[in-house]
């Protein structure tokens, strides 16, 4: 009997459970799936209200305004270049540094940590951070990009875990074959480290896509930059529903408005790392686990 009644309270606490997780889940997912019903709907019928699950009049106006700027075209070439070329740059550069430090033999290795481990909790600040950039020839450049990306102390102590569990008679056979260090990280330690590889670069490529901030602060000319810039530029520009956008030929006002090419905006810059992101999800937990359970 007392074995029933525990199991019925399982049964009901796992329900309970389930309850709230799927409400959770909806307050998350439903306003990009509001947003994704009003940029396809008619931009007119939209002020009228009303619109909840599906579109009312459905309308691809609203993205035939976005895709018709040039400037959203050239926007996705910057954030792709930048993506990409800064998430390889840094994890080469962060894994050297990693490699270095997980060797305990180096001249001040625990300075060095310590000193880094600071540097995450503390900051200069944005005004001086602002004037080195300029003093180092990186405003209005696109390696303002990639240059300040380059190291990443929390990267680097995951590399660094993982590095030292290695076994190291890998690397003592390498050297009485004659490798030096630069030969057993490019031969050796990078090919067994392709799962943290993996994890750092969706740490890198993920802020690359989503970061706005540098190209509003860094950044003055329109042709560098990214699509988060753009997205925030569009959406920070616009007078709420007072304002109407520019129309390209054969689209009137009543088809489209500034809130509409707004929320279109925001689909259009927003889709390619939501389809990703689903699929990657799994490194994001093995990087954290990577180098806290040594075997």
């Amino acid at each position: 009997m007392t074995s029933t009644k525990k199991i019925g309270r399982s049964a009901a606490g796992d329900m309970f459970i389930n309850v709230i997780m799927v409400l959770i889940c909806f307050l998350a997912l439903y306003p990009v799936w509001y947003t994704i019903v009003i940029s396809f709907n008619n931009s007119a019928d939209s002020m009228r209200g009303g619109i909840y699950w599906w579109p009312r009049e459905f309308s691809l106006e609203s993205y035939k305004t976005v895709f018709q700027d040039k400037t959203i075209a050239q926007a996705f070439v910057v954030t792709i270049l930048r993506t990409l070329l800064g998430t390889i740059t840094s994890v080469l550069f962060t894994a050297m540094v990693g490699y270095a430090f997980s060797k305990k033999h180096i001249m001040f290795n625990k300075f060095y940590i310590i000193f880094g481990t600071i540097t995450m909790f503390f900051g200069g600040g944005l005004i001086p951070y602002f004037i080195t950039i300029k003093n180092l020839g990186l405003y209005d450049s696109f390696w303002v990009y990639i240059i300040p990306s380059l190291f990443n102390f929390y990267n680097m102590i995951i590399f660094m875990s993982f590095f030292r569990e290695l076994p190291a008679g890998l690397e003592e056979s390498a050297k009485l074959d004659g490798a030096n260090d630069l030969l057993i990280f490019i031969k050796i330690v990078v090919p067994l480290s392709m799962p943290v590889m993996a994890t750092i670069a969706l740490f890198n490529g993920v802020a690359h896509w989503n970061d706005y901030f540098t190209g509003v602060m860094y950044i003055n000319k329109a042709t560098l930059q990214p699509i988060q810039t753009f997205l925030y530029r569009v959406v920070a520009s616009a007078s709420a529903s007072k304002a109407v956008v520019a129309m390209p030929a054969g689209i009137t006002a009543q088809q489209v408005s500034s809130q509409s090419v707004r929320l279109a905006t925001m689909v259009v810059t927003t889709a390619p790392i939501m389809c990703v992101y689903p699929f990657l999800q799994k490194y994001f937990v093995k990087g954290m686990l990577i180098g806290s359970i040594k075997g």
